[in-house]
């Protein structure tokens, strides 16, 4: 018997810039929303439906504006992705800390995400029920925030990630209603909704290997560069459900290692800007979109072939998974 399975696919849907300069706070270039009408022509003819997380440099440029209104809205959804840099209201310079959502003080966040959803209402007569921080990130401050304005389902957790400001190393990997007071876990509320994105090592307990992954990056091992060595002979692989990240056959074995655990959500995601050539560092293929979509129709054929598959929206997997999780 083939396994039920829900795929969702996320596009952080914003500008294209130097993520290795400053932090601009106006003259924002979106040209990759040009490539939208494509990227969305592929995922129809697929059968994805894909969310786009909009971000305020978006949705204030009219030409980008007017090629989303030209897309068929029966086929995706709207969400909201607050870039700090990029939304109004401005308090002062973004520096590394305050450019993720996370360290701004929670003031500064309910008037930018105010904003942002103000604007998201206006031009695309749309009040977004989902939404993804910059940079990722979250707790239950802007969770209770989150709630207050409408949103049921937020996306920012990305298992097995830690920067500076917050961990993710041990959070859920499945869908599941976070405890406000660690945002990694399962808590009583049933106000907010969180589906991470697909993430998982290629064996083993995820945690574990998290552990091994992570001591031999310290910089005692890194010179030997362990990680590389278990990469190529792939005896340890993290592996993303993520085009621009992990190739079409690195997918494939996410996906079955996922069926293995018992996995029935699969959450893939990419950002738009990356839909042109090597403008954020992480594609420097030649027809990059088409070069994305061949390694996204790979995993989801992949995935399609050995499972009963439902396509959705981010909300339409609420809907669905918050059935089973009441």
């Amino acid at each position: 018997m083939k396994k039920n399975v829900l795929f969702i696919l996320t596009v952080d849907t914003e500008e294209e810039w130097d993520w290795s300069g400053s932090f601009p706070h106006k003259d924002f270039s979106v040209k990759n929303i040009n490539e939208l009408p494509a990227f969305q022509n592929f995922c129809q003819e697929l059968g994805v439906k894909p969310t786009y997380f909009i971000d305020y440099a978006v949705v204030n440029d009219l030409n980008a504006i007017n090629i989303i209104k030209q897309l068929n809205n029966q086929y995706f959804e709207i969400g909201a992705h607050l870039h700090p840099w990029a939304n109004p209201p401005f308090f002062n310079e973004t520096n590394e800390a305050s450019s993720h959502v996370i360290n701004l003080p929670l003031s500064h966040f309910e008037q930018k995400l105010d904003m942002l959803i103000e604007k998201l209402k206006t031009e695309f007569n749309c009040v977004p029920k989902s939404f993804r921080t910059g940079r990722w990130g979250v707790n239950g401050d802007i969770l209770h925030i989150l709630h207050n304005k409408g949103i049921n389902i937020d996306s920012s957790v990305y298992p097995l990630y830690k920067s500076r400001f917050f961990s993710c190393e041990k959070a859920i990997s499945s869908p599941f209603w976070p405890d406000f007071n660690d945002t990694n876990i399962s808590g009583e509320q049933r106000d907010i909704f969180e589906i991470p994105v697909t993430v998982s090592f290629n064996q083993g307990n995820n945690i574990f290997c998290q552990k091994i992954h992570t001591l031999f990056a310290q910089k005692m091992f890194s010179w030997l560069r362990l990680n590389g060595i278990l990469w190529h002979t792939k005896l340890l692989k993290k592996l993303y459900l993520c085009p621009e990240l992990c190739s079409g056959n690195d997918m494939k074995v996410l996906v079955d290692t996922q069926l293995s655990k018992g996995q029935n959500v699969f959450h893939m995601y990419l950002h738009s800007s990356s839909l042109l050539k090597n403008v954020i560092g992480l594609s420097d293929q030649e027809n990059t979109r088409e070069y994305l979509c061949q390694q996204i129709k790979i995993a989801v054929e992949h995935l399609a072939k050995n499972t009963n598959i439902t396509y959705c929206t981010i909300s339409e997997a609420r809907d669905i998974l918050t059935q089973r999780h009441k």
